[in-house]
């Protein structure tokens, strides 16, 4: 670029001197972390926090150990879902994940604050370096999968995750309206930048289901998002329903407890990463 300034770390082109693993770093020396999966979207709304929630919680009940590191700082919502309202610890020489009832280690900005209502007004510099943090002074114990919960878009802290962290792959999160093809396209050309596999697409807010009859009602039209897929030759991996029984989950913080099949196609690809 005419007018690079040579800081690659506050830059987001694609230029041919940019290595994209040469600002990785290295994470509590002990910390112990196998898979690291990004949850992404190109705008908000959409259920990251969810899928990433559910997605470690179903990977714990097969037996592995997960943790989700909520990197959308000021949108927290992880510990929300999981119940946690106690807060991080830490000392000289760490900080200390919370564990949810089933052994998922949680680390949020939410576990670190006074008062969970309060908002964190920072500034970009500031947020990425907590980001970091939470992956470089945290100690993440013997962990398989550890899911990211990305805030929306491409900004400061998704380049930093992708930069900072070995991310072995993302799954990108939408849901069924046309725009879906604007935003996924977004999604997907950072990761082909900054050369990070794609695992594929979820569709949340995919249908609702009659309670009668059982027939799957497209409440926002017909979905895009295996033309999307088609286009960008990356797998359809879930459709999620709106249901209550999500909502209710998420809103008493016992995700955990929710009985699905609605990732069996992600988790086969997330586990296919893994070996």
């Amino acid at each position: 670029m005419s007018d690079c300034n040579h800081d690659c770390s506050s830059c987001g082109e694609a230029c041919a001197s940019r290595n994209p693993k040469s600002f990785l770093e290295k994470p509590h020396a002990q910390s112990t972390i196998r898979k690291v999966i990004g949850i992404v979207s190109g705008k908000g709304g959409v259920g990251k926090s969810m899928v990433s929630s559910m997605l470690a919680a179903n990977f714990q009940k097969k037996g592995y150990h997960t943790a989700v590191m909520d990197a959308d700082i000021t949108g927290p919502s992880i510990p929300k879902a999981f119940g946690i309202t106690e807060h991080a610890v830490g000392d000289e020489h760490a900080i200390y994940p919370v564990v949810t009832k089933s052994g998922i280690q949680i680390m949020s900005v939410n576990l670190l604050l006074d008062d969970i209502t309060d908002p964190v007004i920072w500034r970009g510099p500031v947020i990425a370096g907590t980001v970091k943090q939470f992956w470089q002074d945290v100690v993440w114990t013997d962990v398989d999968y550890m899911f990211v919960d990305m805030p929306p878009g491409t900004g400061d802290v998704p380049l930093t995750v992708f930069q900072s962290i070995p991310v072995d792959g993302i799954v990108i999160v939408t849901s069924p309206q046309e725009l879906v093809s604007l935003i996924v396209g977004k999604a997907v050309k950072m990761a082909q930048m900054m050369d990070i596999p794609i695992v594929g697409i979820i569709e949340n807010m995919s249908y609702i289901e009659c309670p009668d009859c059982g027939k799957h009602i497209e409440i926002f039209g017909k979905s895009h998002v295996d033309d999307v897929a088609g286009q960008y030759n990356i797998p359809v991996l879930g459709r999620i329903p709106m249901t209550q029984n999500i909502a209710a989950a998420s809103d008493a913080g016992t995700v955990e407890d929710l009985e699905n099949n609605w990732f069996a196609d992600a988790i086969a690809a997330v586990e296919k990463i893994g070996k």
